[in-house]
């Protein structure tokens, strides 16, 4: 591996290379003449010129077809593509905490998964009101009936909460602050139907202790979690969900924050709400 291979992580980025020189100087490389040079930084700007005004061009393209408020012919081809935001305004209303009041679209279906898999997979899950406040604005009602018993034998086991560096009551041991947190890096609708659908939402999570002497600090971690939705009193709700591993980035050779700086983030800095 070469040492620019090392310094951008072995991952490909794009390299710009120096101009090559005819004669010799003190690098072993030499000097084009005047006119050469002169030559090829005319060729560089009106190259620029051109790149500048196609990205003009295709920029005011897409604002003009946009305008009209989207094809609702059905035709997925005009549609935004998978990874693109739809420009679509966030909810204004909320359940319990947590935003609510969805369209009964795909983009509607979308936005609800993303925010409730941050809700489902934040640490007022660790704390029992709070967890069913969650449960009630999330779940269907008979998914919240069924699930409700479980999760709670779950979140109370003591061994789930020592593994974890939590203490019985699932507070964060003195000194310490307890990171539990979603990042949503996109949604995908697999199927969709008048009163139900199926959503994949990509996201990393940060788990752990922030603090001095902390046993389980905050890691990252990647997960593709699938969501059985269903159109239940007048909004979307989860029915069932599963989840799997990845897919996992390369990791950069960042060094890691002190547990001070870790723990501050997590405390001044605030969640969104999701919208497609």
């Amino acid at each position: 591996m070469s040492d620019d291979d090392d310094l951008f992580g072995g991952t490909g980025e794009t390299r710009t290379r120096l101009p090559e020189r005819d004669g010799a100087d003190g690098y072993g490389a030499g000097r084009r003449s005047g006119r050469r040079s002169s030559s090829r930084s005319l060729v560089t700007v009106i190259g620029v010129v051109v790149l500048l005004i196609a990205a003009i061009a295709f920029a005011n393209r897409d604002d003009s077809s946009s305008d009209d408020g989207g094809d609702t012919s059905g035709n997925k081809d005009t549609q935004a593509a998978p990874t693109a935001p739809t420009g679509e305004k966030p909810v204004s209303g909320k359940n319990g905490g947590i935003p609510a009041g969805y369209a009964k679209t795909e983009q509607g279906v979308e936005s609800a998964t993303a925010n409730y898999a941050v809700a489902l997979g934040s640490a007022d899950m660790f704390d029992q009101t709070q967890r069913h406040r969650i449960i009630d604005a999330v779940y269907t009602p008979q998914a919240a009936t069924e699930r409700r018993p479980g999760l709670d034998k779950v979140y109370k086991s003591e061994k789930f909460l020592s593994s974890i560096g939590l203490e019985n009551d699932g507070n964060a041991p003195k000194g310490t602050t307890f990171v539990s947190r979603i990042i949503p890096v996109g949604t995908k609708v697999t199927k969709f139907g008048e009163n139900s659908a199926t959503v994949e939402i990509w996201y990393s999570s940060l788990f752990g202790l922030a603090g001095e002497g902390a046993k389980n600090p905050v890691t990252e971690s990647w997960f593709t979690n699938t969501y059985d939705m269903r159109w239940a009193g007048g909004d979307w709700k989860v029915a069932d969900f599963k989840q799997k591993d990845g897919p996992v980035p390369v990791g950069r050779d960042q060094r890691a924050s002190t547990a001070d700086d870790m723990a501050k983030a997590v405390e001044e800095y605030g969640g969104f709400t999701y919208a497609r």
